[in-house]
């Protein structure tokens, strides 16, 4: 009986692999194969969720636990989840998220949290919830967990503090980076058109201007890390990877989205600063590197996943020659080992450090080239790209990280942006057009959709 049943089974699979050949590329019959297969892929993981973190922030499949970011939940995983749930049409899965984060999440928690990590993730991801599901309990929660960390920037200079306590308002952390003083211009600017209080984006608003005025006016750069009680730089590297990604990005998408002319001016100065002297021109490709933020002097010739993201940006500013060009890049690093590792040198493409976080920025400045161009090979390397995580990253009771993207060595651990972010842009580049419209709205940082609902 067994044996008939392996016979059986290879039989199907061997019928599924011959006919999903014989369907042909980019046809309509393909898109839907694929967004059924990132469809179970991503209820696989939520299904490990469920299975072994149920009510923490995140799952270790391999170990069956889960783990939490403080010393107490804030369901990172159900929040960031919620708005890639509804994109992919997920009633059930829809119905069980939301039932744990009203009946569970509570921001009234004395511990002491980073206010750039919860406001695009937690408060991104409730905003844009209650815009897709219209919910009012998903506002209330995000404008209870905005009130409570306004105290961040009751700093001298206006940029925010790294850190606060839920509970009691305390702030720590005076050295902070670009990236956490204006990541959350959207979240905050959200907050305010969806509960008519101005307050939100005007403060956010004063840090991200802090930050544009203290810039080098030679290179037109912002550096790694400043203080924000002194104004002064600490660290004057200047890239578009990490700590300074999401300033230059919320510049360009907060002119987009609520049409801050201010915003736009300052997006203008800050591109051509990165097109003078970030961009190069190497024998392995085109890239961002590294440098002195006032010389403008080249530092390193160092390229990451996160820096990937300014892909989508080009694409967003009309850019789409650079972009191209980037892409070209950006997808070499992905498939030389089969995923991308977190940071190359891009001089000779020598990884720098190994692992795959199952990071998306790559994955989403490819899909916004395939969506402004309709150019087919962005579609097959979104293909690729999904197939690369499936082979790589699928385990037996959900997916996980890659230690080192040379051996493909397991990293037992699983981050709530593959739900918000990976898997959402893998799902895009097959959903059917009734199921979203990147003309409709902006993307947060962490790929949740806000639209603009005011006149």
């Amino acid at each position: 009986m067994k044996s008939r049943l392996i016979i059986f089974i290879i039989a199907s699979l061997s019928f599924v692999s011959i006919h999903a050949k014989e369907v042909k590329s980019g046809s309509n019959a393909e898109k839907q194969i694929y967004a059924e297969r990132v469809k179970s892929a991503f209820k696989k993981a939520w299904h490990a969720y469920k299975e072994y973190a149920w009510g923490m922030d995140a799952v270790n499949p391999i170990s069956k636990t889960g783990h939490n970011w403080y010393s107490q939940p804030l369901l990172m995983t159900p929040v960031d989840a919620y708005s890639t749930m509804c994109i992919m049409n997920l009633q059930k899965e829809k119905n069980e998220a939301k039932e744990l984060i009203f009946e569970r999440l509570n921001f009234d928690k004395d511990m002491e949290i980073q206010q750039f990590e919860i406001a695009i993730r937690i408060m991104g991801g409730l905003l844009s919830a209650y815009q897709l599901d219209g919910d009012p309990r998903f506002l209330e929660l995000a404008e209870d967990l905005g009130k409570r960390m306004m105290p961040v920037f009751e700093s001298p200079t206006g940029m925010p503090y790294r850190l606060v306590n839920l509970h009691t308002g305390e702030v720590k952390g005076e050295i902070t980076n670009p990236c956490e003083v204006g990541s959350m211009l959207l979240e905050y600017g959200m907050l305010s058109k969806l509960t008519n209080n101005p307050e939100y984006y005007e403060k956010c608003k004063r840090g991200v201007k802090a930050v544009f005025e203290r810039r080098s006016l030679k290179t037109n750069l912002v550096g790694t890390n400043i203080n924000v009680e002194t104004g002064e730089w600490t660290n004057k590297d200047a890239h578009i990877s990490g700590c300074i990604d999401a300033y230059y990005e919320y510049l360009l998408k907060g002119w987009l989205l609520f049409g801050d002319k201010e915003l736009k001016e300052m997006w203008d100065v800050c591109k051509k600063g990165i097109a003078d002297y970030l961009a190069d021109e190497s024998e392995t490709g085109f890239w961002y590197g590294h440098a002195d933020m006032d010389s403008g002097e080249r530092t390193s010739t160092v390229f990451g996943a996160l820096d990937c993201f300014y892909g989508a940006v080009l694409c967003l500013d009309n850019d789409i020659a650079t972009a191209r060009k980037l892409q070209t890049s950006i997808n070499k690093m992905w498939t030389m080992h089969g995923l991308e590792p977190e940071m190359i040198d891009y001089t000779h493409i020598d990884i720098l450090a190994p692992y795959y976080m199952a990071r998306p920025e790559a994955i989403e400045a490819n899909y916004y080239l395939w969506h402004f161009t309709n150019d087919k090979q962005y579609y097959e390397m979104g293909k690729t790209m999904f197939e690369s995580i499936e082979r790589n990253c699928q385990v037996d009771n959900g997916y996980v990280q890659i230690k080192d993207v040379r051996t493909m060595d397991k990293w037992d651990t699983l981050e709530s942006f593959f739900f918000a972010e990976t898997m959402k842009y893998c799902y895009l580049y097959f959903a059917p057009k009734k199921a979203f419209n990147l003309d409709k709205c902006i993307l947060n940082t962490e790929a949740h959709p806000f639209f603009r609902t005011w006149k």
